[in-house]
């Protein structure tokens, strides 16, 4: 345990200045816009303005999903937000979502645009339009919609809690670490338990469930989120590394992975994505050669 003395939280808590750590600079207790800023518009009926973090991926591998099923309605622009910058608070994307926080999805298929936040509410927004990755049998609908909502609610335990007190934080403090490696684990467990008696989350199709959860943690047992897998000893999670490579290796995944990256290989990075061919043509490397 930590031994400075302990905290003595104030009667009343005020903001007085940046706590530190990775996201001090993004992090304020009020909501609302701090510039005026319009979001761009491209030529397609669904416009995405995100960042590759998971709950980006979600709807960019959703989209791309929908799109290597046959649904020619679900092209797309996908316009980067930069967080670390504080695009998310810009007007035009806190009308789009008034959380300011990515992904926000408007949709002009009819008629008025619809703004949709929240990546839980998108993705079934676009299995509904589509009628798309949610179960045919409607007696099945109710567990999807429990894994969906069972990640909503757990990830921020692994993203705000975990991760941010394992990788992120101005000091390690040996409590916090401890008590959401401990859920975090817990939450592993649920879902390698619930994987060794289904191919997928909800049985042998694959749903937007897969598509929500894989993105956070699929990549914590792959290493790919805080550099944890050590840690967290996720490679005894057998059937979640089955599931987290079957996921990975599909081809809408791997593209979904690129929309809207800003880290990583230039090659594997796709920062706005405005039309198929932008997978061969428009990548970082192709656009910022590496320096010899």
């Amino acid at each position: 345990m930590s031994n400075e003395a302990a905290y003595t939280p104030p009667k009343v808590w005020k903001w007085e200045g940046e706590s530190g750590g990775r996201f001090a600079n993004i992090n304020r207790p009020i909501s609302g816009s701090t510039h005026e800023k319009d979001l761009p518009v491209g030529k397609h009926p669904l416009q995405l303005y995100s960042l590759a973090t998971p709950n980006g991926v979600k709807v960019t591998v959703m989209l791309e999903e929908l799109l290597a099923a046959g649904h020619a309605g679900a092209e797309y622009d996908a316009w980067l937000v930069n967080i670390m910058e504080g695009d998310q608070f810009g007007s035009g994307f806190v009308a789009a979502n008034p959380n300011s926080k990515i992904p926000a999805l408007m949709d002009h298929s009819s008629g008025s645009p619809v703004r949709v936040f929240e990546s839980g509410a998108i993705l079934l927004h676009l299995a509904e339009k589509f009628n798309a990755f949610l179960p045919t049998d409607p007696a099945k609908r109710p567990e999807l919609l429990s894994w969906l909502f069972w990640q909503m609610g757990s990830a921020p335990y692994l993203g705000g809690g975990f991760g941010h007190f394992y990788a992120y934080a101005p000091e390690k403090i040996e409590y916090c670490i401890n008590r959401f490696a401990m859920e975090v684990k817990r939450q592993l467990d649920v879902l390698d338990k619930q994987l060794a008696q289904n191919q997928f989350i909800c049985g042998d199709e694959y749903t937007i469930a897969d598509i929500a959860i894989w993105p956070w943690y699929g990549a914590l047992v792959n290493n790919a989120v805080y550099e944890a897998a050590e840690f967290l000893d996720a490679a005894s999670y057998k059937n979640m590394n089955r599931w987290a490579k079957e996921i990975g290796e599909r081809p809408a995944v791997k593209r979904g992975r690129m929309v809207n990256r800003t880290s990583g290989p230039l090659e594997k990075q796709l920062r706005e994505r405005h039309d198929a061919s932008d997978f061969e043509n428009r990548t970082q490397d192709k656009l910022e050669p590496a320096e010899d």
